[in-house]
């Protein structure tokens, strides 16, 4: 069996502490078994180790957030990056054509497809192992998980099914129905419908029968070179939809999509991450303060204050919601990214009449970690330590910095930087387009730089 993880989207439901580059399932708001916060990507990982299946994952994912999922769970992961972002069915996709072609497994492989960030019970795991059984037992071209529903909730989609047989343990597919009104959900529920979960699960033949029916390419280079042509559209709809043959696996324990902040919260274990104060008045009130400074809620109950770099959130839990709409239309760039080696703060940006631009940003780097040797075309730079020490490299000359060097980067010198403790410094960069695009990397790792490089 292989495990196909899709990690995509921006998550603004859960703005301002996601936004294009940081998804939900980068959040560190969930408590781990010794009180750390972890994320919803951290406490899947984990427990796919414990399941036996790590191994056997693959993780679809965006460039953009190669670096946070590294920083997360290491740099050992599988990952497969998708060129560009085409929605879920061009993602499995080219992750069937790359275990298809590159991988060369077996055509009969069951391959299944599941969120990155399913907030679920270990017992989950166990139920997706029975997959295999129910595609061999029922003849299926296409087997699911779904959740025996709790309410008649609006927010889900749900698996209709033909009547139960009693000597076995799925049910066959008759339909589906997307987001229905609560009292249709009622009637749903009534006729034993399931809420989908988004886990699906075939044999690699299948999928790649199909994408040949589809006129897709099934060698994994000339898909890449195709890619942007598919259409962006979700593996429910092109996939799911148009097979006959469906069985799906029901799933009584818990399970949960936490994709507002409505839902988060209810699986925090504290009201209350980072700098600040929720009076005892305030029931049922959350903060989430990523900011240096302290954020004080007082009488205020059943409410999100979620405050970050990228703006301040003051809501009520039941319409929360609602903020992906409201600020689809801020161009802001993002103000804080995890990155493989630590992360990054912008503290100002500012643009001056004649179009050049001042950024300032306070960056940290993790012990032992450093940033690729790299060189910029549109900006100098001027770094200032402020934490720590660390390594310097500047045009193949290493030397030692410590607090309080500055260091000046002119445009297009080649530069790097290894952390020896947890390092942090100020970076004001200066020039007419300060982008992230703008950069051009060498080496990647400090092995590579030491063995072409000279100590001073």
């Amino acid at each position: 069996m292989k495990l196909i993880l899709l990690s995509g989207g921006s998550g603004k439901r859960l703005w301002p502490l996601s936004n294009d580059a940081r998804s939900k399932q980068f959040l560190r708001l969930l408590q781990n078994e010794q009180g750390e916060l972890e994320s919803m990507l951290q406490r899947i990982w984990k427990q796919l180790r414990s399941a036996n299946l790590q191994k056997d994952s693959i993780i679809t994912t965006s460039y953009t957030q190669v670096d946070m999922i590294q920083n997360q769970i290491g740099s050992d992961v599988e990952l497969l990056v998708e060129p560009q972002r085409r929605d879920t069915f061009p993602a499995i996709a080219l992750a069937a054509v790359y275990l298809y072609s590159m991988k060369e497994i077996s055509m009969q492989e069951i391959c299944v497809v599941m969120p990155v960030d399913a907030y679920v019970e270990d017992e989950f795991f166990e139920r997706i192992k029975k997959l295999e059984e129910v595609l061999d037992d029922s003849e299926a071209e296409l087997a699911l998980i779904g959740v025996e529903p709790t309410y008649p909730s609006e927010k889900y989609g749900y698996i209709v099914p033909f009547a139960h047989q009693e000597d076995r343990a799925y049910y066959q597919v008759n339909r589906f129905t997307e987001k229905p009104t609560r009292d249709a959900a009622k009637e749903l529920i009534a006729q034993d419908a399931l809420w989908n979960c988004g886990v699906f699960a075939f044999r690699l033949e299948t999928m790649i029968a199909s994408l040949i029916d589809r006129g897709i390419p099934i060698h994994f280079e000339e898909l890449l070179r195709h890619y942007q042509s598919l259409s962006a559209i979700s593996f429910d709809y092109e996939f799911v939809e148009k097979t006959n043959r469906i069985a799906v696996l029901p799933y009584q324990g818990s399970w949960s999509d936490l994709g507002t902040w409505n839902t988060l919260t209810d699986q925090m274990a504290a009201n209350q991450v980072g700098k600040g104060l929720v009076d005892e008045s305030s029931c049922s009130t959350h903060l989430v303060n990523e900011l240096d400074i302290p954020v004080v809620v007082l009488g205020l109950s059943n409410a999100i204050v979620a405050a970050s770099p990228d703006g301040i959130l003051i809501s009520e839990k039941s319409v929360s919601h609602m903020v992906k709409e409201w600020v689809k239309d801020i161009g802001t760039r993002p103000m804080f990214e995890e990155r493989r080696w630590g992360w990054y703060k912008v503290l100002d940006h500012a643009k001056s009449l004649d179009g050049s631009e001042v950024l300032t940003k306070r960056i940290g780097v993790t012990a032992g970690k450093n940033l690729s040797y790299q060189l910029h075309h549109m900006r100098s730079e001027v770094w200032t330590i402020i934490r720590g020490e660390g390594i310097f490299c500047l045009n193949d000359k290493i030397f030692p910095v410590k607090v309080g060097d500055v260091l000046k980067i002119p445009v297009e010198a080649k530069h790097a930087i290894k952390a020896l403790t947890d390092l942090e410094f100020i970076e004001v960069q200066t020039g007419q387009s300060l982008v992230e695009e703008d950069i051009i990397r060498i080496y990647m790792t400090w092995e590579e730089i030491e063995k072409n490089s000279a100590w001073v």
